[in-house]
């Protein structure tokens, strides 16, 4: 991950690569929760897409939080049918690299995930996360309801004063509606489990800003 693709600009629907019917398989299992990777859901469960950067730390991010059912590392925002990580890396799928997040909202709500995606990598790059570049690094919230598409919204806007005072620049982050999530291949999956690669590569962690919405529940 570390200092490799450069690719800046995003591809178009004509030039972005055509990609394949085929969906990549992943395991059935959710490695760390023990729940499923892929629904159906639960009565009621909610699914929110953010992209981060490097999808390794997102996923551990979203997995440790309580209320959270499953997580997965993916593609999403581009135009490639069922892209491949090396597609995707290449800049021609117009894909970011995203984690899926099931979650039950009567223990734990939207806000709150925004509030952790926020607070754990620097939304002001552009197509970058630290020393990670490429159009696959950005910062990106895909919606999956109109409620979320404005609350998404809203919490850009409440938290830019406090990006613009601790010295950093416009939030550059991406929001629109999801338009497709693809699963990316399994080793991708819970790739910082413990049981797989607890000391793997991770940029990811409290930015020292704190974002004014959401609280966190635990019951």
């Amino acid at each position: 991950m570390f200092l490799r693709f450069k690719k800046l600009d995003l591809p178009t629907a004509d030039s972005a690569l055509p990609g394949r019917d085929a969906e990549i398989q992943v395991a059935s299992t959710h490695t760390v929760l023990g729940t499923p990777m892929k629904g159906p859901w639960p009565a009621g469960y909610e699914t929110a897409v953010f992209g981060m950067g490097c999808f390794w730390g997102v996923e551990r991010i979203f997995w440790q939080l309580p209320g959270v059912h499953s997580t997965s590392a993916g593609y999403a925002g581009g135009f490639t049918t069922n892209p491949t990580y090396e597609e995707t890396c290449s800049g021609t799928t117009g894909h970011t690299e995203a984690v899926q997040v099931v979650y039950d909202p009567s223990k734990i709500s939207y806000e709150d995930l925004l509030k952790a995606f926020w607070e754990n990598h620097d939304p002001t790059q552009g197509m970058r996360q630290g020393n990670d570049r490429g159009t696959q690094y950005r910062s990106a919230i895909y919606t999956t309801t109109e409620a979320q598409a404005s609350v998404a919204q809203s919490s850009r806007e409440a938290f830019q004063p406090v990006v613009t005072a601790a010295g950093h620049g416009a939030i550059t982050t991406e929001i629109k509606p999801l338009t497709k999530y693809y699963y990316a291949e399994d080793y991708h999956q819970q790739y910082l489990s413990s049981d797989k690669n607890p000391n793997g590569y991770c940029n990811h962690g409290p930015n020292g800003m704190t974002c004014p919405i959401g609280v966190a529940r635990t019951n």
